[in-house]
């Protein structure tokens, strides 16, 4: 969800009843993120206050815990300053994050995509592991969903919640099914009236589906998955940006294009198939509700 999701998409889903969002590095410049988050809390307590029988749901903020992301002791600061409910970690175990979290009561939830990441973060004393699977978006795994649940769950009691694929309510009864507590869900939501993405990329997401899903390290240097369309947009061939030469990394640089990856290369996950519209986000969750009530009947489960 870089770039895409911000406090007016948090809001909206916190304020629909599910956990939204954001990393932190999509304030910029770093003095923003104090007034988001100052601005996400205020106008949940409001509408709390105004709304007394509703679930207003908590919010997370995604921290990148890696050498290269130079503003993560300063963000870390500014979270526990704000005492965010819940921080979501990736890339390296984030044993510092986990105590400074953990000192005001947070929660921390670190993404995996194998097993040998898994027991890395439970060392570091998270409070629930994130399972990346195959055709998450943005950067995702390879293992299948039914493999990387069973192993996590046979070593770890807190709480899964699982990635990748899930854009129907029927899909989040089918996480449950298979061992995961929650699901995390991304892509589904780009394709929404509050997210921070061009219409451009709103439309590609309508129109895609998954064989239109390219994984490669091409971008970042970790393996992720794109829209092939917004890569032929951007001026590059597709089958260039896998394999060996997805590990160049040179993209920016090249003479022939000057479009860049963190804003010319849209991430989304192989579930874009089942995405036909643009909608505003309570709507969205609403669907979502609904459809995951219908499985439970069709399934004859209470």
């Amino acid at each position: 969800m870089f770039i895409v999701s911000g406090p007016e998409l948090v809001i909206a889903q916190c304020k629909a009843g599910i956990v939204g969002s954001f990393p932190a590095l999509n304030a910029r410049p770093q003095s923003l993120l104090d007034e988001w988050i100052r601005r996400i809390k205020d106008d949940l307590a409001a509408y709390s206050e105004e709304n007394p029988d509703e679930i207003v749901a908590p919010f997370a903020v995604n921290q990148i815990v890696h050498s290269s992301n130079s503003r993560l002791h300063e963000d870390l600061e500014t979270c526990v300053r704000h005492e965010v409910p819940i921080i979501i970690t990736s890339l390296r175990p984030p044993s510092e994050v986990v105590d400074a979290v953990h000192s005001y009561g947070g929660l921390v939830f670190h993404d995996v995509i194998s097993i040998r990441h898994t027991r890395k973060a439970i060392e570091q004393g998270v409070d629930g592991i994130i399972a990346v699977t195959a055709g998450a978006g943005g950067h995702a795994g390879l293992m299948s969903p039914f493999a990387l649940i069973k192993e996590i769950r046979k070593e770890f009691d807190g709480v899964i919640i699982l990635s990748g694929s899930m854009t129907k309510g029927s899909d989040i009864l089918a996480a449950r099914a298979i061992g995961a507590d929650l699901a995390y869900i991304g892509t589904r939501f780009i394709a929404t009236e509050e997210a921070n993405a061009a219409p451009e990329y709103k439309e590609m997401l309508v129109e895609s589906a998954a064989a239109d899903i390219v994984y490669t390290p091409y971008f970042s240097g970790v393996h992720g998955n794109y829209m092939r369309g917004s890569i032929e947009r951007a001026g590059l061939d597709p089958a260039e940006v896998v394999g060996e030469k997805g590990t160049l990394m040179d993209f920016g640089k090249r003479e022939e294009s000057a479009a860049k990856a963190w804003k010319d290369i849209w991430s989304a996950g192989q579930g874009v198939g089942t995405i036909d519209d643009i909608l505003p986000t309570r709507d969205v969750v609403l669907r979502m509700e609904q459809e995951y009530l219908d499985a439970k009947t069709r399934l004859g489960v209470e």
